[in-house]
């Protein structure tokens, strides 16, 4: 087991990278949401999908052209502007909440300490 040292010094385990699959109506909006917006990097693709480096995890955006939902990609539609949430209290953390052109709700957070990312 890797300990790595937080902010604060405090240890922690590494996270192994993740995969994710989600389902999109269409890869040219998700790779310039994912790719061009967010600055993830293209991986490897297909005319079905396209891998992409999310901070060290590979997420892949699969094609699936009957989706109905559509959100531009020229912009973020928040379901919950961005803020901080549990202020001056373990797992104090910046929080959003926004969808990608093809409807999938995305959460991104940042802890102000990762050594309290499961803090009660």
């Amino acid at each position: 087991m890797l300990a790595i040292y937080a902010n604060g010094g405090t240890p922690m385990t590494a996270l192994f990278p993740f995969h994710l699959a989600f389902p999109v109506h269409d890869l040219t909006a998700a790779r310039a949401f994912y790719g061009a917006l967010l600055g993830c990097r293209e991986g490897r693709s297909s005319a079905d999908w396209v891998d992409f480096d999310f901070f060290g995890h590979q997420i892949v955006a699969h094609l699936d052209p009957q989706g109905t939902v559509t959100v531009p990609a020229n912009g973020v539609d928040f379901v919950i502007e961005p803020y901080v949430r549990f202020k001056g209290e373990p797992g104090e953390q910046a929080t959003m909440f926004f969808k990608d052109p093809s409807g999938n709700a995305l959460e991104l957070k940042a802890f102000a300490d990762i050594g309290e990312l499961f803090a009660k």
